[in-house]
Formats: C-alpha cells, structure tokens, sequence
C-alpha cells in the first residue's frame, strides 16, 4: 500500500496580475503538481498560466467543485491522493476553504486520513481586517448579507448591535455590482459614530482602503466600486 499524498491548499492573487502576491514557495509547489481541484477550472488555469508553469496543460488534470458536488465526487477527486499523489486544492480568488466550497474538500481529506497543507497567501478578509484600524482580537465574517433591502437593512443593525455589545468587528462581503446599494444602506443605516471601512482591489494597483465613521462617509464622496472585488467591516 503507498504512502497517502498530500492535499496542498493553494492561495490564488485577488485579482489579474498580481501573482507577485504569493511567495516562490508556493509558485514552487504549485509548479510540480498535475491534479488540482478548484471551484472553475477555466480560472485555475489562467492563474497557473500566469505563473510560468513548466508543464504544460495537456499534462495536468482538473477537477470542478462547488457546494453542490456530492460526496461520492469529492472522494473521487482525492482517489489519487490515496495512491500516493498529491494534489493542489485552488481558490477562485484567495485563500481555498475560506468563503469558498474547497472547504468540504479539506474535511473530506481529514475524514479519508490525507495529510492536509495550507500554504501562505493572499486572503481579503485579514488584509481588510488589517487595513481597518478596527479591533483584530475579536471579529466575525459573515460572508454576504440579505440582499434585499428591508433584511439588509436588520442585519446591518444587527451588527452594529455585536459591535456595541461586545466590541467586536464585523466583517462581510457582497456581490461586485451591488456594492454601491450595499455601501449607500450602510451609510444611510448604521450610527454616526460606527466606523464602517470600505477595502477593494485588494493588492491590486486600483487598491482603496478607508475607514471612517459613518458621520463622515455622510459628508464624503464615496469612489465608484461597482463590478470592483470589496470587503466591507463595520466596528469601533
């Protein structure tokens, strides 16, 4: 019986032309695989194009997987693993298993006893978290919020209220083309004195980051981010 491969965890740049984002390491490993899972094979090959690789692509074998696939799938895509062969686990953008369906990959690999890596990169939510000022001890991501306006509307306050209570930032997301819905409710509902921290394009040369309170984004011309990858937190 062979020893078990390894399922590797690579992060993917947060956007186009920023492989400079991921140490050689992780290019190096990447380099040498040829099976790779990810959520969109036509991305994971752009992004492995992108890095030089020294294989070429009729070599190497992809897998899609989303929240939907079943669990006889997933096994499948890790049979290689049990005979030995590691395998890449890709995000779209960022880190795999964090806001991203790779996650039922990882617990899949835990479950069939294959060693699990993560490996260092690029994620949105502790750059913005970083780029907030807000408290990084004590916070929660909640992926995207209601898009509906009247939900929206109570789970912002919601938040605040988790902030208010237990000083605790609050991170969340939105889909590209409803930033701009997305930033005006926030602004329109939060307290005057909630910080609220807008973070797009991310390592990008487009990067925005800012924070102030919601008193002064009232007063502030707020740059146009629609169709722009954002991550928005709300705290103190």
């Amino acid at each position: 019986m062979p020893n078990k491969g390894k399922l590797y965890l690579i992060p993917a740049p947060l956007g186009e032309g920023a492989v400079h984002t991921l140490p050689q390491h992780v290019i190096d490993i990447l380099h040498r695989l040829d099976i790779f899972i990810a959520e969109r094979a036509k991305t994971a090959r752009r992004f492995i194009k992108e890095t030089n690789p020294v294989k070429p692509f009729s070599e190497l074998t992809f897998y899609e997987i989303t929240k939907h696939t079943p669990p006889e799938d997933r096994q499948r895509f890790l049979a290689d693993a049990e005979q030995g062969r590691d395998i890449g686990l890709l995000s779209e953008a960022g880190c795999p298993g964090v806001a991203d369906p790779g996650a039922i990959v990882v617990q899949t690999a835990h479950h069939r006893g294959i060693e699990v890596v993560p490996l260092v990169g690029p994620s949105s939510i502790l750059l913005g978290l970083m780029a907030s000022g807000m408290n990084g001890q004590n916070f929660c991501f909640h992926g995207y919020l209601p898009p509906k306006k009247p939900e929206l509307q109570k789970e912002l306050k919601f938040l605040e209220q988790r902030v208010f209570k237990h000083t605790q930032t609050q991170i969340f997301i939105e889909t590209p083309y409803r930033n701009m819905s997305l930033i005006e409710m926030a602004i329109n509902t939060l307290s005057p004195d909630m910080l609220f921290c807008i973070a797009a394009d991310l390592t990008l040369p487009t990067e925005y980051v800012r924070t102030l309170t919601i008193a002064q984004w009232r007063k502030t011309k707020v740059p146009d981010l629609h169709k722009r990858p954002a991550i928005f937190l709300v705290g103190k």
